[in-house]
């Protein structure tokens, strides 16, 4: 049976942090002496009063969490997250619709950066905080965020990591989560840190170094500029991106055993790092090579554009330096075919994932080698040890309902009146957690905003499920889970 009680605890408990964060965002309204302060106040106090009265409702429960309950648990946050989150742009008058405002604060939290706001440099200091802070806690995990900074908060946090992290794979670097989960967050706070820094010395404001390093490292793709970082024009503002974006990209876990750890051979004896980043460089060479002959780039442009564009669409962060609509149409198949891979599991990107797409090639040689050698054992292989037979199933399961997703959100565009090209991109883009810019093409001048509203809910739901990889959200709706055993 659902313990409805521990989950509305541990809701209220979350929506205060919730209301702690909107705090940063009136105090951001108040230094800038701008009209978005009431906002923040007033959303503050709805979240923080809610919260309480979650908090009421199961102030007697058992801090114990089923199987069960981890998967509504997490699915029922991310929901009311972005309910509460959405009161700031309506009380300010930034976005009028509801259903607006619900689907930029769910692309915000599921680090998607799909924007229906056509014009965000005309947005007060404290609304481009709170798109980018919103990010930045979704990068990692609404409730993971939660394990990390009060562990004694969420019980069975092992079953909630399980339902939340990223990936076939649930690699632990202690053995307490907790403690793995503090680790990760430290991490993640560094990277967060050095890349405002150094967007700060290549001559940023601290304004937009902090934004843009929340919104870079949780590879979530708002900007506080209607060009991107292309409003910078600075060959090392886009260096400093692709480095960040690159290791925000890395498994977080293999991240700390790799670098803070200074066991650097371990990074690439890892096939999934070693997938990520031949991808990666295999695919911007090819881009760049079309850039150079065909359009007409200098040589070091064309190798930025291209790695810049390549890193931005594999860890599914969205920002642009360049206007990929112009570009060959070449080059949209090979961003498409990386948007839809994503970068490693465990990190704060989206999409198929590195290690998934290892097991499938792996799985598929295999299968051709038993066509030759019918009585030959082929276990697949993942870093010299064998991945049980279930975990393939599971592979190919999700492999099938991501695809599933694609072709019928791709469906409901068709029939909105949207032509076939943005169908896909829209689809992908939005299960994947990537959201660049809608246009004629696949450009980065036009907004989300034109969409009807039941598409933008569709969507909305589209980004929860790629967010929380499909499963943790489909079974939801099985009978089974809603039996009493």
């Amino acid at each position: 049976m659902i313990n409805f009680r521990i989950i509305s605890k541990i809701i209220g408990s979350l929506l205060f942090i919730e209301a702690f964060f909107m705090t940063w965002c009136a105090a951001m309204a108040i230094y800038f002496h701008e009209e978005d302060q009431i906002a923040f106040l007033m959303s503050l106090l709805i979240t923080f009063g809610s919260g309480f009265l979650f908090l009421l409702w199961g102030r007697n429960a058992e801090n114990a969490l089923s199987r069960k309950d981890a998967y509504l648990l997490v699915t029922a946050v991310w929901v009311i997250f972005s309910l509460f989150g959405m009161f700031p742009f309506l009380i300010h008058g930034s976005i009028t619709s509801l259903t607006d405002a619900y689907f930029e604060t769910m692309s915000g939290f599921t680090t998607t950066g799909a924007s229906i706001i056509d014009d965000v440099e005309v947005l007060p200091h404290g609304i481009l905080f709170w798109r980018s802070l919103m990010q930045w806690i979704g990068g990692l995990g609404i409730v993971f965020f939660t394990i990390a900074i009060l562990p004694s908060l969420v019980g069975g946090s092992v079953k909630v990591f399980a339902a939340e992290a990223t990936g076939p794979v649930k690699a632990k670097m202690h053995p307490r989560l907790t403690t793995t989960a503090k680790w990760i967050w430290s991490i993640y706070l560094l990277l967060t840190i050095g890349c405002g820094a150094a967007f700060w010395l290549a001559g940023m404001d601290w304004f937009d170094a902090t934004n843009y390093s929340m919104t870079t490292t949780a590879t979530g793709g708002f900007s506080i500029h209607n060009d991107s970082l292309a409003f910078f024009h600075d060959p090392a503002v886009d260096y400093i991106a692709i480095i960040f974006q690159f290791l925000a990209g890395i498994n977080f876990t293999l991240l700390y055993a790799s670098i803070f750890k200074a066991k650097f051979a371990t990074l690439f004896r890892n096939s999934e790092f070693k997938f990520y980043i031949s991808l990666m460089l295999l695919s911007a060479a090819g881009i760049a090579t079309v850039l150079y002959l065909q359009s007409g780039y200098e040589l070091e442009k064309a190798v930025r554009s291209s790695l810049f564009q390549v890193v931005s669409f594999m860890t599914t962060t969205g920002i642009f330096s360049d206007d990929v609509a112009q570009w060959p149409h070449i080059t949209w198949i090979i961003l498409g075919a990386v948007m839809f891979i994503g970068a490693c599991a465990g990190s704060t990107s989206g999409g198929f994932k590195c290690i998934r797409a290892v097991m499938t090639l792996k799985s598929l040689r295999n299968n051709f080698r038993q066509i030759l050698h019918p009585n030959a054992v082929l276990p697949v292989k993942i870093n010299g040890q064998s991945v049980p037979q279930a975990r393939i199933v599971s592979l190919f399961a999700f492999f099938t309902l991501f695809m599933l997703m694609i072709l019928v959100t791709a469906a409901i565009m068709l029939l909105s009146g949207v032509d076939m090209i943005n169908s896909i991109v829209i689809a992908l883009s939005c299960v994947s957690n990537i959201g660049p810019s809608l246009s004629t093409d696949i450009g980065a001048n036009i907004t989300w905003s034109v969409m009807p509203d039941y598409v933008k809910w569709v969507l909305s739901l589209l980004m929860l499920m790629g967010r929380l990889e499909i499963m943790t959200v489909l079974v939801l709706f099985t009978q089974s889970f809603w039996k009493e055993n």
